[in-house]
C-alpha cells in the first residue's frame, strides 16, 4: 500500500512469555472457538518479530500490560509486568509503544504503575481486558482508571464485545461506554475487535461521542461485519477508527485490507494517521527536510561557540 501501518493492539509475544501463559491455562476452561483458533503468536526473539513486521509494511505495534482474571478460577491468569513490555518499548522505541494494564481488583497499585509507565516510560495509554473480573465497563472499579488517564491525557482501549474466553461476554457491551463518555468527557476511549455481535451498538457510541473510537482488530478484513465497513468508510467514521491484528498475521491482514475497496484517504487514517493523532505519536520528519535541516544545525552550533 506504501502505507508504513500502525498496529494499536499486540500482546507480549516471546515465547519464554507465552510457554507460561500455556501453563497458568492448563486446567482452565476453553471455549471451542479458542481451542480452534489455537493460541496467541509466539516469536523466538523480538527481532524475528521485526523481520515480520519489516516485510509486511508495519512500522510500530502497540505492546498491551495486559491484566487477564480467570473468571473460573480466581486468578490473574495473564499477569503482564511492567518488565514485559519494556524490553520492547526500551530496546526498539521507534517500532514499539507500551499501553500500561490495569487490575480493578487492585485499583491503589494499578493507578501507581499506570501513572509510572507513563510518565517515566513514555507508555501512550492504557489497555484493558475486561471480561474475568465479571464486571461492566462501567463498573465503579474503574472509574478510578478513567479519571486518571483524563488527568494523565493517555487514552484507554478496552475490548468490547463477546470475548473467546470462557468468562461472560455481557460486561463487555459497547453501550457501557455511553456512561463513561457522559461521566468523561475529556477521557479518550477506543472500542477494541470491534464491538462484534453488538457491533450496531459500538458503532452508535462513535457516532454520538467525541471521545470514542472503534478499534479494527481481532478480525481478518474478510470477515468484517458490513457495519464497521461502512462506518470507517463515511465522513464521520474515517477519523475514528484504528487498525490492529490482535495478533492475526500482518501480511495476509494488510493484502486483505487492500481488497476491500476502501478510499484512499480512509486508509491512510485507519492503518495510520488516526493512530498517530489519537496517541501523540511523533512523525518521521521526510529524508530530504531532515537532509535540508543539517547544514542549519551545524551553523548554529558554529554560532553558539564562536559567542
Amino acid at each position: 500500500m506504501g502505507i508504513q501501518a500502525i498496529d494499536f493492539m499486540y500482546y507480549v509475544a516471546t515465547r519464554e512469555f507465552m510457554e507460561r501463559w500455556d501453563k497458568a491455562k492448563e486446567g482452565e476452561l476453553l471455549c471451542r472457538m479458542e481451542r480452534a483458533i489455537g493460541g496467541l503468536p509466539r516469536y523466538e526473539s523480538i527481532e524475528a518479530m521485526l523481520a515480520k513486521m519489516d516485510a509486511a509494511g508495519v512500522e510500530k505495534v502497540f505492546i498491551t500490560q495486559c491484566k487477564m482474571w480467570s473468571y473460573w478460577r480466581k486468578w490473574m491468569y495473564m499477569d503482564t509486568q511492567l518488565e514485559d513490555v519494556l524490553q520492547y518499548t526500551e530496546k526498539y522505541p521507534e517500532r514499539f509503544v507500551g499501553l500500561a494494564g490495569y487490575n480493578p481488583f487492585r485499583i491503589k497499585d494499578s493507578l501507581r504503575e499506570i501513572e509510572t509507565a507513563v510518565t517515566k516510560h513514555n507508555f501512550k495509554g492504557v489497555y484493558v481486558h475486561i471480561y474475568g473480573f465479571d464486571i461492566g465497563l462501567d463498573d465503579k472499579k474503574m472509574y478510578p482508571l478513567y479519571a486518571r488517564c483524563e488527568e494523565l491525557g493517555v487514552p484507554v482501549s478496552l475490548q468490547v464485545g463477546h470475548v473467546l474466553e470462557a468468562m461472560p461476554s455481557e460486561g463487555g457491551r459497547p453501550m457501557h461506554l455511553d456512561r463513561v463518555a457522559c461521566d468523561f468527557p475529556q477521557l479518550k476511549l477506543i472500542g477494541a475487535h470491534t464491538g462484534w455481535p453488538w457491533v450496531d451498538e459500538l458503532v452508535s457510541v462513535c457516532y454520538k461521542w467525541d471521545n470514542i473510537w472503534l478499534g479494527v482488530d481481532a478480525w481478518m478484513p474478510k470477515y468484517l461485519p458490513p457495519q464497521v465497513l461502512q462506518f470507517i468508510n463515511s465522513r464521520m467514521g474515517r477519523d475514528r477508527c484504528l487498525w490492529g491484528t490482535n495478533g492475526l498475521p500482518w501480511k495476509e491482514n494488510l493484502e486483505q485490507l487492500e481488497q476491500l475497496g476502501l478510499k484512499e484517504e480512509t486508509k491512510q487514517k485507519l492503518l495510520r494517521d488516526n493512530a498517530v493523532e489519537l496517541f501523540g505519536l511523533k512523525e518521521k520528519a521526510p529524508a530530504a527536510q531532515v537532509a535540508a535541516a543539517a547544514p542549519a544545525a551545524k551553523m548554529q552550533i558554529v554560532e553558539g561557540r564562536l559567542r
